[in-house]
């Protein structure tokens, strides 16, 4: 008897413990609470101060004229603690969203203040990007002295031309019996040579540097690679690992092999077949797309393809220009 009533017992325990269908009622409070705070937040975030918004209304009205630009106040009922509340509509052709003008409820003199507006933040935009052009400008042409001076100490700026684009300041190396072999990829001493003058102006430089392989028109069939493609890479390739050898880290460089796609100067042109078979090592402009655009016309002449000037030639035309424009300046003798 007592063993048959202890198992009634713990089998009652266990099926009260199974059928407790109380349980619902935690997860449904839990529901209601988070409901309860979520419409709190919602409510707090949509509760405007009508006195706040209408200074602003009022503030954008004296900006833009007698009216305000999208806001219309008007005293509404006074509110609970006697002061007059305010009801601000919205002109709906202010509205972004309906696919209408932003100007729409503009008068035709605040139309006109607005163009004005943005044209004068054009034009200290284009100035800001121009001056920035110049400025880079100027210290690629630093980076030319520097590395014109290096080789005319080894007797190489013959072997060198320099230009400036969008891309940043140029430095060519043509790829002729003296930097590489026919058909080759293997640096020759001489290169070895141009690249170690080169090297040391680039390592301090915070700018990426690009190496262009280029080869030139002939239809030549190229003697140990599939084509002019693999050439091209093989020798910016060699050129990128000689330059990492000489200090120039790692995550600075990439190479480009563009075949003869990219002639520097025209392919009906005799001197082509030297002048186009060349390696460009390209130190990259930090600026700006936009900037960037700016680089030729701010570089001048150095935007075309030239022979490199050293630090006493660049100081030397400096002097000879000051002493040109203290020349034509007119000079007035008041009495």
């Amino acid at each position: 008897m007592s063993s048959g009533g202890g198992k009634r017992k713990q089998r009652h325990e266990e099926h009260e413990e199974h059928v407790n269908h109380e349980r619902w009622l935690v997860s449904y409070a839990d529901m209601l609470t988070l409901l309860f705070v979520l419409f709190v937040v919602l409510y707090s975030m949509s509760d405007v101060n009508m006195k706040k918004f209408a200074q602003l209304a009022s503030g954008l009205s004296s900006g833009f004229g007698a009216q305000s630009v999208a806001f219309q106040g008007q005293t509404g009922p006074m509110d609970g603690a006697g002061n007059a509340t305010e009801i601000v509509k919205i002109d709906p052709g202010a509205n972004p969203g309906d696919g209408k003008s932003g100007t729409s409820s503009l008068t035709s003199q605040q139309v006109a203040a607005v163009k004005a507006a943005m044209a004068a933040e054009q034009r200290k935009k284009a100035s800001q990007d121009a001056t920035a052009a110049a400025k880079e400008a100027e210290n690629f042409k630093k980076i030319e002295n520097k590395i014109s001076d290096a080789l005319a100490a080894q007797k190489l700026l013959g072997s060198v031309k320099f230009t400036i684009d969008r891309r940043g300041l140029v430095v060519t190396v043509v790829t002729n019996e003296v930097v590489f072999d026919g058909n080759r990829a293997d640096l020759q001493p001489g290169g070895k040579k141009i690249l170690d003058a080169i090297a040391p102006s680039l390592v301090k430089l915070p700018n990426n540097i690009e190496v262009d392989g280029n080869t030139n028109q002939l239809k030549a069939k190229t003697t140990f690679y599939p084509s002019g493609w693999e050439l091209s890479a093989a020798r910016a390739s060699t050129t990128v690992r000689y330059l990492i050898d000489h200090g120039l880290a790692k995550n600075r460089m990439t190479a480009v092999g563009n075949s003869d796609t990219k002639p520097l100067i025209n392919p009906s042109d005799p001197r082509s077949i030297t002048m186009n078979r060349r390696v460009d090592i390209v130190v990259l402009t930090t600026l700006t797309a936009d900037q960037a655009a700016l680089l030729p016309s701010a570089a001048g002449e150095d935007a075309k393809l030239h022979s490199g000037e050293t630090s006493a030639q660049a100081e030397a035309a400096a002097k000879r220009a000051g002493t040109t424009a203290d020349s034509n300046t007119d000079t007035t003798t008041h009495d």
